[in-house]
Parts: structure tokens; C-alpha cells; sequence
């Protein structure tokens, strides 16, 4: 299949579904944007209407959500039914990590729609700069775990650089590729770059997990929070690292670097 025309991206509203977005109008390419009311993944609702005439998918389920095989098999199917031919679903990396809920739904949704579309693409992000940027601009990292646990931590729009990549051109057919930033670094280490790029003191400091469930995670879910708990406590033990060249290969060129994404804030 050659440059597609129309690309279908469910959970467009979310940041990872915009920076997919506008990766793929960079490169000239029409974006279908599959989100609420039009489209109810829960039920099935809308699903082939908004598969209609697309050349490719990006299924990208909403965060934690508890149905998510569930959800993978209704799209996969419906993606089957309607012969879209290339479809890329967004996991995470490490997917089949048991202690973390979440990241073992994404295991079995992976399974899934590999049964359903065996050509189907996977794409496994690491955690997000992001994440812990705009409290690196106001000068306090504070988690829910050890400051000094490893990750290898991606920036967003490189994310969604890849994904237009393997939506938009030929040869990633069956591929799974671990989508990780180029260094290794703690939220410690985070807190000291962004002090140096930004010009001014940025702390790091551990929150504690009862703080958090009675504050930031009060007004979740008790399955979300549980889940979140579950990724702290495994954060807390070993942090989120992969090794992998594969973000840098899709880019053709380095992957960006944490006080690169602090540096862009400014």
C-alpha cells in the first residue's frame, strides 16, 4: 500500500491521539478523528461507520480503561470486516509486565488483534516527558515513588512521529517496535537537567502513595487508582526501562532528549 489517503485515529481528543494528528497532516495526509459522541468503543457504536473508507487506523484505546480486550477485539474486528489494510495499535512498553493491570490488558489486546489482523503494527511507548514537564516549569517534581528509580523516558511528538511513519509508509507489517527516549535517567537526574536548561532550581522530591490516593488519585476510579498504584509500586522496584534503536530508526534521526523537551518549553 502506498501513501494512505484518509487515516482513521481513535482517541484523537487525548495528547497522544493530537500528536499522532498533527505528525500526519505534517505529512499531508487526511485524519479521521474517531472520538466521543460519534464513536462509543464501549458498545460498538459508530465503529464501521467511522471506518468507512479509511486507508489505515491508529487504534488507541482510552487510558486504563478496563474493557480494553474487550474494546480491541470490537475494532479489530470491524477493521477485518471493512478490509482496511493497515492497522497500528498503540500499547506500551513492557506490555506483558503482570504487576502493572494496565500494561497486562494491553498484553492480552496485543494478542487479540494479532489473531484478528497478523499484519496489524504495534507500537510500545515508554512513559512521557511530558508527563513531568509542566512541574519541572514550576520548579517541583514530586511522584508517588523513588526520585531515583530508572526510566528511559519519550517525548510525545517523536511518539507521534513514529506512528505517522509506520502509518504512512510501507515495510512494518507485522512489526512491534519499543518506542524508548535515548538515555536513561531518574526524576533525581530529571530535576538536575531541567535546574541547568532552565536557569533556575527545579526540586525533586517522593510523595507518599497514601498522599496521593487521598489527593491527586481521590477523584479517579478505585480500578484507575488501584491500577496507578500497582504502576507506582513497580516504578518504586525497578522504574520503566527499555533498550531499544527502534524510535531512532522509524525517525532517522536521534531521539529526543529530556532537556531538549525542557529547552522547547522555554
Amino acid at each position: 500500500m502506498g501513501n494512505p489517503g484518509l487515516i482513521l485515529v481513535i482517541g484523537a481528543s487525548g495528547k497522544t491521539g493530537r500528536a499522532v494528528s498533527r505528525a500526519l497532516a505534517a505529512r499531508g495526509v487526511s485524519v479521521r478523528e474517531g472520538r466521543r459522541p460519534d464513536l462509543d468503543l464501549e458498545t460498538g457504536h459508530g465503529v464501521a461507520e467511522a471506518l468507512d473508507g479509511v486507508d489505515a487506523v491508529y487504534h488507541l484505546a482510552p487510558n486504563m480503561h478496563p474493557d480494553e480486550v474487550s474494546i480491541a477485539h470490537r475494532v479489530a474486528t470491524a477493521a477485518l470486516d471493512a478490509g482496511v489494510p493497515r492497522f497500528v495499535f498503540h500499547s506500551v512498553l513492557h506490555p506483558d509486565d503482570s504487576t502493572m493491570p494496565h500494561h497486562w490488558r494491553k498484553h492480552l489486546a496485543e494478542q487479540r488483534i494479532r489473531q484478528l489482523l497478523p499484519t496489524s503494527t504495534i507500537v510500545r511507548p515508554a512513559a512521557y516527558h511530558e508527563n513531568l514537564l509542566p512541574a519541572a516549569l514550576e520548579g517541583r517534581l514530586t511522584v508517588p515513588y523513588s526520585i531515583d528509580s530508572p526510566f528511559t523516558n519519550v517525548a510525545l511528538d517523536d511518539v507521534g512521529e513514529a506512528a505517522a511513519v509506520v502509518l504512512t509508509e510501507a515495510g512494518h507489517e507485522g512489526a512491534d517496535y519499543d518506542l524508548v527516549g535515548p538515555e536513561v535517567l531518574s526524576v533525581r537526574d530529571m530535576s538536575r537537567t531541567a535546574t541547568e536548561v532552565l536557569g533556575r532550581e527545579v526540586t525533586a522530591e517522593t510523595m507518599r502513595v497514601r498522599d496521593w490516593a487521598d489527593g491527586p488519585g481521590a477523584g479517579l476510579t478505585e480500578q484507575a487508582r488501584d491500577d496507578l498504584l500497582a504502576m507506582f509500586a513497580s516504578y518504586d522496584k525497578e522504574g520503566l526501562v527499555g533498550q531499544s534503536d527502534d524510535l531512532a530508526c522509524l525517525l532517522g534521526r536521534p531521539a529526543t532528549t529530556w532537556a531538549g523537551v525542557v529547552a522547547k518549553s522555554r
